[in-house]
């Protein structure tokens, strides 16, 4: 998204054509960008096994630290739980986002998955209710408030991380590659947690299984800092380094004074993104199991069969963002949550168990259009001495005021409403705001230089080319320049 000009701005009539050297062209080492997204997409797909499981036990999570309640409400005080790890990212998104804007982006990726994983096996260490009272409750909701401190600055910091590794051409597929490892995580999860409800029963489940997940968080924790610690940083981030620090000293009073149109559309697009996401992903196993009464491990079961076939069609989402476009990608996604919400969940309530199937699998392909080609599109919103800070409070903040509520929000509704077609009017809504602010307000820039950045390339036999139309190869120049008057206005006016 462009930030608009002043054009009453003298400053801004001398309009100078960008330069452009080869040096400052990046050739991309394509065994270095597919060592990036496998390691990228591993940790945060251990990642989110750590913060999916929780949903994926949030109906027996709420009997063993919410016993005083029962039926739905039982539900959304789990959920109210889940919540509270929302509460905390937009500050952990702040933190580690600056700090990966002046450390690098793979030392904060680092830290960040071995809070994850610690905070996700002391949940696995605390006592039940019924032995230590509302102490369990208060340790759960610490435990959940440091993991999402720690997501806070995960998922942007892994977006930042794989499109400044890609070459533009192939930014929409490779960063593609971050939801298959999000998807991997959820399905790992859900899988283990179906497999041991089958094999102990719920009972057991209830007793003490329910804790096996969050303790094997450790050493899947241990795996994915290994991999991270050893990759190398950004291309785009190394380049930066090279400017003096006083460019690059950049605070969050800065983000937000001269970038807070980007952030302000990144919000609205992540609205949509993470609502969806939360809905078919995190809230429906639970939907399935405390609002329709299907057993854990069928609901659960479900869900897993929707996300394996998922994963080749994020790909294919990812690989078209980079021929056709990803806004088009994403309206037609959306277009297709409006129209086919309402049917996906009345096969969903339907009680037959292929017509659940096909429901869940419909909103599933809609929500895979927007897995496929938000990993690139989001970061490419920012300039790069700014991205993963003013990514990580765009993410966040939407992802903690939308995302940790919509389980909640949801199940709430139902509980005082007994519509059991809420999440599809909440999807829709969410998708009406979506196709109104991507077709009015969100510029295309799919296989474009990112923000920031002169052109990535996979060949040099591109750069000749590239050479050819400096302006157009830095189609960010006269964005930049405004926010340099901008900046410059500012300081002249001693603010």
């Amino acid at each position: 998204m462009a930030d608009n000009n002043n054009n009453n701005s003298p400053k801004l009539k001398r309009k100078s054509k960008p330069k452009l050297k080869k040096e400052e062209i990046t050739v991309v080492d394509t065994s270095s960008a597919r060592k990036a997204v496998i390691a990228t997409a591993v940790g945060n797909g251990m990642e989110w096994f750590d913060f999916g499981i929780y949903s994926y036990l949030a109906a027996t999570i709420g009997q063993v630290f919410f016993p005083e309640v029962s039926g739905p409400m039982q539900l959304v005080f789990s959920f109210a739980t889940f919540a509270v790890a929302f509460v905390a990212r937009p500050i952990g998104g702040i933190f580690f986002g600056m700090l990966g804007d002046r450390l690098g982006r793979k030392k904060v990726l680092a830290i960040t998955l071995v809070m994850m994983a610690l905070a996700t096996l002391s949940i696995g260490l605390i006592p039940s209710h019924s032995s230590i009272g509302y102490t369990a409750t208060v340790l759960l909701l610490i435990a959940r408030l440091i993991q999402g401190f720690s997501s806070g600055g995960e998922y942007s910091g892994a977006m930042t991380f794989i499109a400044e590794s890609t070459p533009d051409k192939k930014r929409g597929f490779m960063s593609s590659g971050l939801e298959v490892g999000t998807l991997v995580g959820y399905i790992a999860g859900a899988s283990l947690v179906t497999l041991l409800t089958y094999i102990l029963g719920q009972d057991t489940m209830l007793e003490w299984g329910w804790r096996i997940p969050f303790f094997l968080s450790a050493p899947i924790g241990l795996i994915g800092f290994y991999l991270r610690n050893n990759l190398e940083e950004t291309p785009a981030f190394e380049a930066m380094k090279e400017k003096t620090e006083e460019e690059n000293a950049i605070s969050v009073k800065n983000i937000l004074q001269f970038h807070w149109r980007a952030i302000v559309v990144g919000m609205f697009v992540v609205f949509f993104y993470i609502v969806v996401n939360y809905i078919v992903l995190s809230y429906m196993p639970s939907h399935l199991t405390a609002v329709l009464g299907y057993g854990e491990a069928e609901g659960l079961l479900l869900i897993v069969i929707v996300m394996v076939i998922m994963i080749p069609i994020v790909l294919l989402m990812g690989y078209f963002s980079d021929r056709i476009g990803a806004k088009k990608i994403i309206q037609g996604g959306l277009i297709g949550l409006i129209l086919l919400s309402i049917p996906s969940f009345n096969l969903i309530g339907s009680g037959n168990t292929m017509h659940v199937f096909w429901g869940l699998l419909i909103l599933a392909v809609f929500s895979a259009s927007f897995q496929g080609t938000m990993p690139a599109l989001l970061p490419s919103l920012f300039f790069t001495n700014v991205r993963n800070g003013a990514l990580a409070i765009t993410f966040n903040i939407s992802a903690s005021l939308f995302g940790g509520t919509t389980p909640l929000l949801v199940s709430w509704l139902i509980s005082k409403t007994m519509n059991e077609m809420v999440p599809a009017y909440y999807v829709i809504f969410a998708s009406v705001v979506g196709i109104i602010v991507v077709s009015i307000f969100l510029k295309d820039t799919s296989g474009m230089a990112l923000r920031g950045s002169p052109p990535a390339v996979e060949e040099k036999a591109e750069i000749k080319e590239i050479l050819e139309d400096p302006e157009e190869a830095l189609w960010w120049h006269e964005e930049k320049k405004v926010i340099e008057e901008r900046i410059e206005d500012r300081l002249d006016d001693g603010k």
